[in-house]
């Protein structure tokens, strides 16, 4: 029997259909890429759970004739290309013939279409063969229903996420298409909630302010340039609105959406020294050139291209970036305060004078909460209820304290203010017939004091133990010497033969990550005097909203005040409102990217980010006792070897190196 066999055309299809549907995400991108190519003004996409169970598409596109309608789901079967010739020049953005196949392999499919002086048609697909066919009454243009994706590939659908993870997905994908093809009215429905809508008038700006909200839109200007063959069109944000990653960099080839590394790299050298480290401009820029100078039979999802000439696609986005940035206005706009009101939130906003500061300064977590619940106690802090008369108090003292004690001690009342007492001197030899301390005056009565009666005298207050001249330290004593810092990122250390490099963004990291996850006791957060928005999409808004109790948990108070923004009202007493809200960016963001992982996974998560944003930066400056501090730190403890996301925190270059380099052995 022969060991190699040819696989039968199911078999077949269903492994194609593995590389061109990857999830309902790549279903929705092929059905509203063949709705567009269709000539399509208007499309509407629904999904239920996801788009596991539902995926509808209805398009008033040019609609198929019923013959076409058979042959449309047969593999490699296309109207846009008819020799090898068109492929060097594709205009489309489908063209292979794959996607209806692969699709109709994995799941049932519903089909209604209807061409301009044909008639009507009904299609029922199950794994890719048409069971049913019947005459329909139709608009024309064509209406796609996908059921029960994945349903006969279960080790497929063991892969898939949970239902709001696929749902934003989706969701991307219909927003891609709404920003590259601004001319096109799109409505995006989840589970029967409307979550997209765009007029199609063509206006761009339009299509971003509906995806991305106003804040996001407002701060965008506008990019027009010409490259040789290249013409960029689109807005990019100004450097003083970026985001802590590049989810929100769009990128369009000839109205195709891609990803592109070259792109991106040309984009962020345009805001060289513009931008804080880690963050990252957002955009939405077309790219428009000669459908042969770009190949886009590249990726199966054709979602890569390559240029026939690279440099001048960088060169085309870099100085249109840079152009419409340098004609920006450089400094940002001042909002003067219109009402008394305005001017009160504005005047609270920013302290008003240096002693109004003092007032809302913002104290660390452990000296507060240092401070708050642990107060040192102190016997001459107590209150003192007013007596009816003058309070008496004899001491049994010694000659050179008699004149003070003379006469009876006058306690003042309750509304006058006392006098700070004098801190008293440890005593070298304490004598036993002088009290320690005084007790509280309970009653409203003469109270005397006397040594010859013991037996009625209060106990004295005991005084906390001293601490012990050596105290058990969790962190071992090294020896070790600083000699400096290079590039305001590595710290330069000699410790015995060895010379190390420390990344003390990456160490400190570290220690501040052990030390929320090693504290039992909650978060400790502070109030904002105003909330603070933070511009988050749609479905990373819905994914937040889902998980407050953790963030509460966290010292996170978050609230929904639109549809398109949350905000911030309490954050941990340790983050900045802006790392606070850089850390709710990134928290949202890994919500979207996977299946729903633990509590404590989610925990673990936003303790990382939140050690990241509040650790130093590279390319901050630090006092050498800070650096010292922080290479005892490390040298001192076994557990501050990586950052919480695996970078080294200590290189270590050995003498017997550093001479083999300089050819010394």
């Amino acid at each position: 029997m022969p060991k190699i066999v040819q696989l039968s055309s199911h078999v077949a299809d269903l492994i194609a259909a593995g590389e061109v549907v990857e999830r309902p995400a790549s279903v929705v991108k092929e059905l509203v890429e063949n709705a567009i190519d269709a000539g399509a003004t208007r499309v509407t996409i629904e999904i239920q759970n996801g788009g596991m169970t539902f995926i509808r598409i209805s398009d008033n596109g040019c609609g198929m004739a019923p013959e076409d309608a058979r042959t449309a789901f047969l593999r490699h079967a296309t109207s846009k290309i008819r020799s090898k010739d068109d492929l060097a020049a594709i205009s489309t953005l489908g063209f292979r013939g794959e996607a209806l196949a692969a699709i109709s392999a994995v799941s049932r499919i519903d089909l209604l279409t209807k061409a301009e002086d044909s008639p009507g048609v009904s299609l029922h697909l199950d794994t890719g063969q048409v069971t049913q066919e019947a005459p329909a009454g139709c608009p024309e243009g064509t209406t796609i229903l996908v059921r029960d994706l994945f349903y006969n590939t279960p080790a497929r659908m063991k892969f898939m996420k949970s239902d709001q993870a696929e749902a934003s997905a989706v969701f991307l994908a219909v927003q891609q298409q709404a920003l590259s093809h601004p001319e096109i009215a799109f409505q995006f429905l989840k589970d029967g909630a409307e979550q997209l809508s765009t007029s199609g008038s063509g206006d761009r700006m339009s299509a971003i302010y509906t995806v991305f909200g106003r804040e996001l839109s407002n701060s965008m200007v506008e990019v027009n340039g010409n490259w040789e063959q290249f013409t960029v069109r689109g807005f990019v944000t100004k450097p003083t609105c970026t985001r802590g990653n590049r989810s929100y960099q769009y990128f369009f080839v000839n109205s195709r959406f891609i990803k592109s590394k070259l792109l991106s790299s040309a984009l962020e050298q345009a805001y060289k020294n513009q931008l804080m480290v880690g963050r990252f401009p957002a955009c939405v820029l077309e790219l428009d050139l000669p459908v042969q100078a770009v190949d886009v039979n590249v990726h199966p999802a054709k979602t890569e291209v390559k240029f026939l000439s690279e440099r001048g696609a960088f060169d085309a986005v870099h100085y249109a970036v840079l152009s419409a940035l340098n004609k920006a206005p450089g400094r940002p706009a001042v909002q003067l305060p219109t009402s008394k009101h305005d001017a009160i939130a504005q005047s609270l906003s920013s302290g008003g004078s240096a002693s109004k500061q003092d007032a809302f300064r913002t104290m660390p977590a452990e000296e507060f909460r240092r401070t708050a619940s642990a107060p040192e106690v102190n016997p001459f802090s107590q209150v003192i209820r007013p007596a009816a008369k003058p309070v008496s108090v004899f001491v049994d003292e010694p000659s050179y304290l008699s004149a003070a004690l003379a006469s009876p001690v006058q306690v003042p009342a309750r509304n006058a203010a006392p006098e700070k007492p004098p801190v008293p001197a440890a005593p070298t030899e304490p004598e036993e017939h002088i009290p320690v301390t005084l007790p509280l005056l309970r009653e409203e009565r003469p109270v005397e004091v006397c040594p010859s009666e013991k037996q009625a005298e209060p106990e004295p207050a005991q005084l906390p133990p001293e601490a012990p001249a050596q105290q058990t330290l969790s962190m071992q004593e090294v020896s070790f010497r600083v000699i400096g810092e290079t590039m305001d990122t590595y710290i330069l250390v000699e410790q015995g033969e060895s010379l190390l490099l420390i990344d003390k963004h990456a160490a400190h990291e570290r220690v501040l990550f052990e030390k929320l996850k090693s504290e039992t006791h909650p978060v400790m957060p502070q109030l904002l005097l105003q909330p603070v928005p933070v511009q988050l999409t749609k479905p990373e808004a819905q994914a937040v909203l889902e998980n407050l109790p953790l963030l509460q948990s966290l010292g996170f108070d978050v609230s929904e005040f639109s549809d398109w923004q949350l905000v911030l009202r309490q954050v941990p007493a340790d983050l900045s409102p802006d790392d606070a809200c850089a850390a709710l960016e990134a928290f949202a963001e890994d919500l979207l990217t996977g299946k729903r992982p633990s509590e404590s996974d989610l925990r673990d998560n936003l303790l990382h980010t939140m050690a990241c944003k509040a650790a130093i930066k590279a390319g901050w400056h630090t006092e050498p006792k800070e650096r010292e501090a922080l290479v005892r730190e490390v040298l001192s403890r076994d557990d501050i070897k990586y950052c919480p996301h695996g970078r080294p925190v200590c290189i270590e270059l050995t003498r017997k190196e550093l001479e083999k380099q300089f050819k010394r052995t």
